[in-house]
């Protein structure tokens, strides 16, 4: 499967597990000059910032390491140019869901993954 298809498969899992858990999506693919954030979901009264990464193998640290500081700020100015639209910006935190192979199944939830400090 090429990489866009594998990746848009990978957003469509992690969306579906997401909201199993009670989120509910506002927008996806939000994209800017600075990045994109793959999904932003409100999780109660707190906005969600959620970076998708799917890897099949291990090598140089998996999917977790894939999120790297350069890859974390690019994430804060997407985040930081979609919340400059509310007077008051809601709550929010940045979110890691991990996916191994297609196959396997498995999905790694990270809250607070990494803060906009």
């Amino acid at each position: 499967m090429p990489s866009r298809e594998t990746g848009q498969a990978a957003e469509r899992r992690a969306l579906d597990y997401l909201t199993s858990q009670g989120l509910r999506l506002v927008e996806a693919n939000y994209r800017t000059r600075f990045g994109e954030i793959d999904l932003i979901l409100r999780d109660g009264d707190v906005l969600v910032f959620a970076e998708v990464r799917m890897r099949t193998r291990s090598d140089f640290g998996g999917a977790r390491a894939s999120i790297t500081a350069t890859k974390q700020a690019k994430l804060i100015k997407t985040a930081n140019q979609y919340l400059s639209q509310f007077m008051r910006p809601p709550a929010c935190r940045f979110d890691a869901v991990l996916l191994g192979a297609a196959n396997d199944g498995a999905i790694e939830w990270l809250k607070n993954a990494f803060n906009a400090d």
